[in-house]
């Protein structure tokens, strides 16, 4: 909160400048300037970004947005409801739709830096990161796998981060996330389903005041491994894991066949699924709500979400791109950070 008892507006980065993180940024602030702040359509933002590329994208695209920099978070917030707030973040070379140059990617890197810093500061009530081209920043030299392993190493996070998608009435978390799925299975550990377990049962009463938290605990083989059968992870692992979360006061169950665990009324009987690889959370969450998902890492000392899509970079700059996605991970961040003031 501010000394007027107002909370400081979200920072949104830049993301991969050739792919639509401008486009549904400008568009987000379009719809908010359209839509009563009464409602909570779209709660204010400033864009970390280059301002010059910005006001370009939107006279290709046909979009009435006035870009004005900034020098402040505080000044942003005035100016919202007037034009789009950018605190400038330079670019070291032309942008292609399309093209991602890893030239950029130092200011790719350094728009979620300053983002992180602002909120370290009470500058920002929470980070929303707009999507990254991982291979443009592998090539620039960026060792980390993705937004979420990277934050938690902004954060000093001395164990793994939980990445949670949340769509309607679904939220998922794998427990395992980036890595390929032969490399998953030697994760799936009774400590990892643990550690998910509990980030997140803390995250849902903290984040999303829910007062006991249900969670569904998957399982990893066809027919919840069929006794042993078909695998015996569900009887080594993920029931011993299970039984510990149950032994802590958590509200857990499972395992659970995972093709039974996503249908509506399987979806009412807990309030977080915790999956074992990364594609068993997240094709049911985009099957259900592919336009407003929202990525939102847990454990964090701060509030970060994002929109749960990519780069889309067959369609940069065509004007094709929809804002639902970024609006959700906005109103989610606010919201959360609403709970935690």
């Amino acid at each position: 909160m501010t000394a007027s008892g107002v909370r400081p507006p979200l920072a949104l980065t830049m993301g991969e400048p050739a792919g639509i993180g401008g486009e549904i940024a400008l568009k987000a602030w379009s719809i908010a300037r359209g839509a009563a702040r009464a409602d909570g359509a779209v709660p204010p933002f400033v864009l970390l970004d280059d301002p010059a590329r910005l006001e370009a994208l939107a006279a290709k695209l046909g979009l009435p947005v006035p870009v004005r920099a900034v020098g402040s978070m505080a000044e942003g917030a005035a100016l919202f409801g007037a034009a789009l707030p950018v605190l400038p973040q330079p670019l070291a070379a032309p942008v292609t739709p399309g093209r991602p140059d890893p030239a950029n990617g130092a200011a790719v890197i350094a728009s979620i830096d300053r983002a992180v810093e602002l909120v370290r500061r009470g500058e920002a009530s929470a980070v929303v990161t707009n999507p990254i081209q991982k291979s443009a920043l592998y090539a620039a030299g960026f060792r980390h796998p993705g937004h979420t392993e990277y934050l938690a190493h902004l954060a000093g996070l001395t164990e793994e981060p939980v990445m949670m998608l949340a769509a309607q009435d679904l939220r998922v978390v794998p427990v395992t996330i980036h890595v390929s799925v032969r490399d998953a299975m030697p994760l799936v550990t009774r400590e990892a389903i643990l550690h998910a377990g509990r980030v997140t049962a803390a995250a849902l009463a903290r984040d999303f005041g829910i007062a006991r938290p249900r969670l569904a605990v998957a399982a990893l083989n066809p027919h919840a491994g069929e006794g042993g059968a078909m695998g015996r992870e569900e009887i080594d692992v993920i029931a011993p894991a299970v039984a510990d979360l149950r032994a802590e006061g958590i509200d857990a169950v499972g395992p659970q066949p995972a093709d039974t665990l996503f249908h509506a009324a399987a979806r009412r009987g807990y309030d977080a699924a915790l999956c074992m690889y990364h594609d068993q959370a997240l094709i049911p969450l985009k099957t259900i709500d592919f336009d407003t998902g929202v990525n939102i890492t847990l454990g964090l000392p701060f509030v970060r979400t994002s929109p749960d899509h990519g780069t889309a970079l067959d369609i940069a700059g065509t004007g094709k791109a929809g804002a639902s996605s970024l609006i959700a991970a906005l109103t989610t961040a606010e919201a959360m950070a609403a709970r935690r003031a």
